[in-house]
């Protein structure tokens, strides 16, 4: 989840097999004792990668068959779990009031969210906004405490938490599940695709990034959001304005929100937000016989929590006006960000579409190596070259995550230790990865002549 860390990819390199375990019903692999058996065949690496595979084109979608005034080609959109469930969400819808698709990974008009606890309730769009609603029953954990702390802000002043009745939902407060959703964290990354641009809509740590072909054939990157972490200083900046000059040094912490929370931004998580009486009093109210232990909440306080809130959830709102070059947009969840940087998941997808493999000319490190090196270096760049395994292109951008190693070179027995990792080691070298690819079309953009 956006709320811890583990081990990356500089960590990964040297992980080995040291248990053993039983498969759950799951699928993923519980460790009890030592030596585990990391081997997999091709086929069921390939079964792992693909299972939550979702492509959405001409074929689910009219508007998107390239003669009309949609913006969109089609789009691809893949997930890969580290927590049991899956943290993350994605949802798709096309707009009634206007032509344009709108792309929703949770949140997203596309959409995608990171880090949020199961919920059986659903909640779909409102017919009367939405048709096609290509992926049901996620938006709810992005709505409610949306408009939950849409609530609090119409009745608080920002450094005054409201009373109890001034909280026009604190009757909904009483489920278990609202409870839930309240206490923990997400970030949301949300795009509007229209006729001829693209809207951002981005709270916390999830990225979207726009792919763009050169003139001279090779792919740049340009990122239409900006990560709300402790990497972005004008963000940690805006944070310790809002609070006395006296908190300035505990602010941010450890990179880390009162040194506790990665995203700056994101949905819930009102533990940052609220004031202590407030959550006292809502914990307190809950109906007798409730199992806090069961919803996952306990009670615990920030430390120098002093001056809530110290999060908010208003997203970074960015547009950019669409231009020939521009041909495909990657919503993703941290987990994907963790392990590709933004020019690194571009070329992949660019290679994917084209079907070009450009190898980039050796490196001033790479040239002071020892002819052993060399000659090694020499025989696995080909191997960058190769074909996509996948048609899926988000499939290709997990592939490519978890499976690249040193040179560049993309190995199936550093693919399957990733893919083999039980259950209770498997958050620690990675995060739950949510990928979407909005292929565009690029005509649309191109000027019209009489």
């Amino acid at each position: 989840s956006s709320s811890s860390s583990g081990p990356r990819r500089s960590d990964q390199r040297g992980l080995a097999g040291e248990e053993t375990g039983n498969w759950s019903q799951s699928k993923r692999l519980r460790s009890t004792r030592r030596d585990i058996d990391f081997m997999l065949s091709a086929v069921q690496i390939n079964g792992f990668l693909r299972s939550n595979e979702q492509t959405i084109d001409s074929v689910s979608v009219p508007e998107f068959d390239g003669r009309g005034l949609c913006a969109i080609q089609k789009f691809e959109s893949n997930q890969l779990a580290a927590n049991t469930p899956n943290e993350d969400r994605r949802s798709a819808a096309t707009c009634l009031r206007r032509p344009s698709p709108c792309i929703h990974l949770p949140f997203r008009l596309l959409t995608v969210l990171a880090s949020w606890p199961t919920a059986s309730t659903t909640l779909n769009f409102p017919k009367s906004t939405y048709h096609r609603i290509h992926e049901k029953g996620s938006v709810l954990p992005c709505l409610y405490p949306w408009y939950l702390q849409s609530n609090l802000s119409a009745t608080s002043s920002p450094n005054e938490s409201p009373t109890l009745g001034q909280v026009p939902l604190y009757n909904d407060l009483m489920k278990s599940t609202a409870i839930q959703v309240a206490f923990s964290v997400c970030t949301a990354c949300v795009a509007h695709v229209s006729t001829d641009r693209i809207h951002v809509a981005n709270s916390g740590d999830s990225r979207a990034v726009l792919g763009v072909l050169e003139e001279d054939g090779s792919w740049s990157a340009l990122p239409l959001s900006l990560d709300h972490n402790t990497q972005n200083q004008a963000e940690v900046e805006r944070i310790k304005a809002q609070h006395p000059p006296s908190e300035r040094a505990m602010v941010v912490t450890d990179d880390r929100l009162l040194g506790v929370l990665m995203p700056l931004r994101g949905f819930g998580d009102v533990r940052f937000k609220w004031s202590l009486e407030l959550q006292q009093s809502i914990l307190a109210g809950l109906e007798s016989g409730v199992d806090l232990d069961s919803l996952n909440l306990y009670q615990y306080t920030p430390p120098n929590y002093l001056t809530p809130p110290y999060l908010d959830v208003a997203p970074e709102v960015t547009h950019h006006k669409l231009r020939p070059q521009d041909r495909f947009l990657i919503l993703g969840t941290d987990g994907l960000w963790d392990e590709l940087g933004n020019k690194e998941a571009v070329r992949l997808v660019g290679e994917h579409l084209s079907g070009i493999h450009l190898q980039a000319p050796v490196s001033p490190s790479e040239r002071q190596m020892k002819l052993g090196q060399m000659h090694k270096l020499l025989l696995e760049r080909p191997t960058r070259a190769s074909p996509a395994l996948d048609a899926n292109v988000a499939t290709h951008l997990i592939r490519n995550a978890l499976g690249t190693g040193e040179y560049g070179e993309l190995g199936q027995q550093r693919l399957a230790t990733m893919l083999t990792l039980p259950e209770d080691l498997a958050r620690l070298y990675r995060d739950d990865i949510t990928a979407t690819v909005v292929y565009l079309n690029s005509d649309l953009a191109r000027p019209q002549h009489c």
